[in-house]
């Protein structure tokens, strides 16, 4: 399995108003590093996964949607718990919208909450 990899990082608003989350679920920030992992079974005819530009690119236009919003004022998002878990698999599926015939393989999206806690959403493309 050959894999390609681009990071970036958003900063978001946002509450988890459920007593579950203790202290999270009072309005906070945080700031994500998100990571993109692009994953084929085989080169394609460029003898390349995806062209690092283009996943960085899909990846900083996909993120600048959330980026510096307040989630909880986001009707995308009204009536959902936004965890990291949940951001993930929003994350992946627009860039899988925006990549749809560009990229076959499985993508692996990763959002670091900080240096000890991370989680991801991986699925085939």
């Amino acid at each position: 399995m050959f894999s390609v990899i681009v990071r970036d990082h958003i900063m978001i608003a946002h509450s988890l108003p459920d007593p579950f989350f203790g202290p999270a679920s009072q309005m906070h920030g945080a700031t994500y590093v998100v990571d993109a992992e692009f994953k084929a079974k085989e080169l394609n005819a460029h003898n390349v996964v995806i062209d690092i530009g283009e996943a960085q690119k899909v990846l900083s236009e996909v993120l600048g949607a959330l980026n510096y919003k307040n989630l909880d004022n986001e009707s995308q998002f009204a009536g959902k718990l936004t965890t990291t878990e949940f951001l993930a698999n929003h994350i992946h599926s627009q860039i899988a919208e925006v990549m749809r015939g560009t990229f076959s393989g499985i993508l692996k999206i990763t959002l670091g909450e900080s240096h000890v806690a991370w989680a991801s959403y991986e699925s085939e493309m």
